[in-house]
């Protein structure tokens, strides 16, 4: 299944407590619930200004669904093509 990293501008979230982060996990996995097993959140990286999200799913019009739905944005996505670390190269199967 293809991998996407979607990258969500929200100003200030670097910021939030942990009360509001795990509120809006809440919220993104209920849709996720909503929308079934092809859509899967893997993880999310908080940085001062955005959200860096990885997602299995069909298609990227899958996760602009979750974005709607969950009102959170959805400013970039793109397909991972590739998967490298020190000692790992990896592609992956976007068939």
């Amino acid at each position: 299944m293809p991998k996407y990293v979607i990258e969500r501008v929200i100003p200030g979230i670097g910021t939030w407590s942990a009360e509001q982060l795990k509120a809006v996990s809440r919220t993104s996995c209920d849709v996720l619930n909503e929308l079934g097993l092809s859509i899967e959140w893997l993880q999310t990286y908080v940085t001062a200004d955005k959200l860096y999200s990885i997602y299995n799913s069909p298609n990227e019009a899958l996760i602009r669904e979750h974005a709607k739905r969950t009102g959170f944005p959805a400013n970039s996505i793109a397909e991972v093509r590739t998967i490298i670390g020190p000692f790992i190269v990896n592609q992956t199967d976007t068939s």
